[in-house]
């Protein structure tokens, strides 16, 4: 065909160049796409729901076990894109029908709890560098992670893969875990968006929370990581707030994220979360996961009747594809299926130790000599807990023990003790049948076992005893105060009979608690000469542990959450999970497991507000078991030299501190900021996170001066009748602290006149006034 024929064609045809992602705008590629294309584009590929089985497998997705994919237009240079779980490390399956003679493990990371229990942003970037170089070399584009809703209460199913009760220290993990993941050139999904602080009814239940606890303390962590991380995705929750689904509000989803935030990347939904998909679309939820058809067929109609303007679906496109364009997918990266899984768990044990805590320490029972001899007891010593269930959970290659751990460091234990829990705990778990048939669900916990004398008499011939008390939890079920919470009889009475033989021949008994969230301490921590907390840790937990039981690193973990004396000092014990409203009888289908857990009509008030967690418990004078903050250390630093850049606030404030290790032993500590603001038009909290650093390893008698920066909106609460940040005028006092409760140093500045720092939309009212506590 000559020159001049294809231009004549041209011409009178119409016909020109397809626009191609990448080389031409974002707007002419939207433009480009038929609105069928645009619908397909906005909802999921489905999903391929894992079995047990692999074999069983009929579907060979691109990567096996992803959580979902988009839809690929590829005469428009548009290409799938694959996301995965999870926060603690990418979760895929390790066997594929397609290539049965290998297998494609992820790294168990430490989860989020402990991550924020090191205060160190910087570990957390390497956490989340390593973690991004596994999602890129197998094949996916974007992890749905970090997760940052607030632990508001303990018995919370998936605190585990949160960071902390307080938004600061949450919204600077969050971000830092964001930076590192993305610096591989693949995306995050920051969630869930917002206030799905608990798993019981959480597809129904309507959150009711005042605009200010909203923006103060649940919203706070998600805008934090939003500004100063830029992640490339949000996404969605499924609870109602304030009468809304999350993922249907324009209130949320356009005036806060999108206005009030500058956010541009695009808004997933949870997946099958929500119910109205038009509504989704018009909210600023971009991608509908993992995309079910009954959601095509609602936008389509929608468009045809006119109650959808196709603007609507043209702006979440772009979005889309502003995103697209950055990802692996989209460069045709050539990933490798083999990341360097030895590297990373050597990450994993170092991230892992820094985030342990020291709650007890006795006459320095720790560290232990690594020649000693020690008891390893407790079911979980043999059956460590690396992470949470559900989509939390990683598929790794395995999981050291406490008893590996231990004995990879030179201990020594008797072998007969080890065989013993070994074969109690095969015994029980025979009795309990097969595994859950819904693959997201726990295994049921056995309980723990009874010494006989004959196994007490054993143990006793070591010179310290060591005793493992775990659990775990994940979705779809928050925790049981009395089964989960509380210590169980069973527990009690290997703890009160190990420690009153132990000491009566004037041994020690140190407890490990390997768990995801507070527990109930106070009845039992008298009978242990030491306890460190060690979380969920990842695969490499027992050598993390080793590590600080031996003495190669100093613990500096220190608590992000409160550890109560009882559940019922918690502020939100009477509130959660909520009451459960009258509805008409539903029908669930046995065939389908999601269907079982979409929950019962009902709400939950968070008549608390701003007085969560330490907030609560400083404010109102309840004593706790161990307060947000604390760890202890194997050597003691001293506070000094606390200088204020000025006495009058204008603009901003600098302030230093000398940290001295006054001991004997290197190590780091964690320095806490709080400021306690006037409170003559607004009730405060008796003081709040707005700084924290963690020193560099200090030798004996070394010094280091750190510096934080005070800034207008760290003085501010949100006021509601001006949605607006604001600082009263009056004193405000400084407090350099080593955990909220152990305040070291004060300084006072003055603030001469109100400032209103910044005003934001006036979106998310309740229906009806929250009545809150108040001081």
């Amino acid at each position: 065909m000559s020159l001049l024929l294809v231009i004549f064609l041209v011409k009178m045809t119409g016909y020109a160049q397809v626009p191609q992602l990448g080389t031409n705008t974002i707007a002419e590629v939207v433009a480009a796409m038929t609105t069928a294309e645009k619908i397909d584009f906005l909802v999921g590929m489905g999903m391929t729901i894992p079995s047990q089985n692999p074999s069983d497998a009929k579907v060979v997705d691109k990567v096996a076990g992803m959580a979902g994919s988009t839809y690929a237009i590829p005469r428009l240079n548009i290409p799938s894109i694959v996301v995965a779980d999870g926060p603690a490390g990418l979760r895929i399956q390790p066997t594929r029908p397609d290539a049965p003679n290998q297998t494609f493990y992820c790294t168990a990371f430490p989860v989020a709890t402990l991550l924020a229990a090191s205060w160190d942003a910087n570990l957390v970037q390497q956490a989340g560098a390593a973690m991004g170089n596994e999602v890129k070399e197998y094949g996916v584009d974007i992890l749905l992670g970090p997760g940052m809703n607030i632990h508001r209460n303990p018995l919370g199913g998936r605190n585990f893969e949160y960071y902390s009760e307080d938004p600061l220290l949450s919204g600077t993990m969050a971000a830092a875990m964001v930076r590192g993941i993305q610096s591989n050139g693949v995306g995050t999904s920051i969630k869930h968006f917002v206030a799905n602080n608990q798993e019981t009814n959480r597809n129904s239940i309507n959150t009711k929370i005042s605009q200010r606890a909203l923006r103060e303390i649940y919203l706070k962590g998600f805008e934090i990581a939003v500004k100063t991380a830029e992640p490339w995705t949000v996404m969605s929750s499924y609870n109602r707030l304030n009468g809304g689904y999350t993922s249907e509000s324009k209130d949320l989803l356009t005036n806060i994220l999108q206005k009030d935030w500058k956010y541009n990347g695009f808004v997933m939904t949870d997946w099958f979360g929500g119910s109205d998909a038009v509504a989704q679309m018009k909210a600023g939820n971009a991608l509908l996961m993992p995309g079910v058809p009954p959601q095509k067929l609602q936008l389509t109609e929608a468009i045809a009747n006119k109650t959808l303007d196709e603007a609507v679906l043209d702006q979440n496109a772009a979005r889309m594809l502003g995103i697209i364009l950055k990802s692996p997918s989209f460069k045709k990266y050539a990933y490798s299926n083999k990341p360097d899984l030895q590297k990373n768990a050597a990450i994993a044990r170092a991230i892992a130790a820094e985030g342990m805590v020291l709650l007890k320490n006795d006459k320095n029972t720790l560290p232990l000599k690594p020649s000693s001899t020690v008891a390893v007891l407790g079911k979980t010593s043999v059956e460590f807990i690396s992470g949470g269930t559900g989509s939390g959970d990683v598929n790794e290659a395995y999981t050291i023990s406490l008893q590996q751990g231990l004995k990879n460091a030179g201990f020594k234990s008797d072998a007969k003790l080890k065989t013993m829990y070994e074969e109690y705990t095969k015994t029980e778990r025979a009795k309990q049948g097969p595994r859950p048939a819904f693959w997201f669900l726990p295994i049921a916990p056995i309980a723990e076992k009874t010494l006989t004398a004959d196994e007490l008499n054993i143990a006793m011939q070591a010179q310290t005893a060591v005793i493992t008390i775990g659990r775990t939890s994940g979705e779809f079920m928050d925790r049981k105060q009395q089964t989960d919470y509380e210590i169980s009889s069973q527990e009690l009475e290997l703890i009160k009979s190990v420690a009153e033989a132990f000491h009566k021949k004037e041994k020690k008994v140190v407890v490990i608690l390997n768990i995801g969230a507070p527990t109930e301490v106070a009845s039992w921590s008298s009978y242990a000469d030491a306890i460190l907390l060690a979380w969920q840790p990842g695969q490499e937990a027992g050598n993390a542990i080793a590590d600080i039981l031996v003495g190669k690193i100093n613990p500096s973990g220190k608590l992000p959450t409160t550890f109560a004396l009882k559940y019922e000092d918690e502020p939100t014990a009477k509130s959660f999970p909520g009451v459960e409203l009258p509805e008409p009888e539903r029908k669930t289908d046995p065939n389908d497991p999601m269907s079982l857990f979409v929950g019962k009509k009902s709400e939950v008030i968070y008549n608390e507000g701003v007085f969560m967690g330490y907030r609560y418990f400083n404010s109102f004078g309840v004593k706790t078991a161990y307060p947000f903050g604390y760890g202890m250390s194997y050597t003691k630093f001293v506070y000094s030299n606390l200088k204020l850049s000025k006495a009058t606030f204008m603009g901003k404030i600098e302030v230093s501190v000398t940290i001295t290790n006054t001991g004997k032993t290197a190590g780091k500590e964690v320095v806490q900021l709080y400021i306690t603001a006037p409170s003559a038009t607004m009730p405060k909290p008796e003081s709040e996170l707005r700084a924290f650093a963690k020193t560099k390893l200090l030798k004996a008698g070394e010094a280091q001066t750190l510096k934080f920066t005070i800034n207008p909106k760290d003085l501010c609460s949100f006021d509601t009748k001006r949605s607006a940040w604001v600082a009263e005028p009056g004193s405000y006092t400084i407090k350099l602290a080593a955990s909220s409760q152990d305040v070291r140093q004060k300084a006072a500045f003055a603030l001469p006149k109100e400032l209103v720092v910044e005003t934001v939309s006036n979106s998310l009212a309740p229906e009806q006034e929250i009545v809150e506590l108040k001081k």
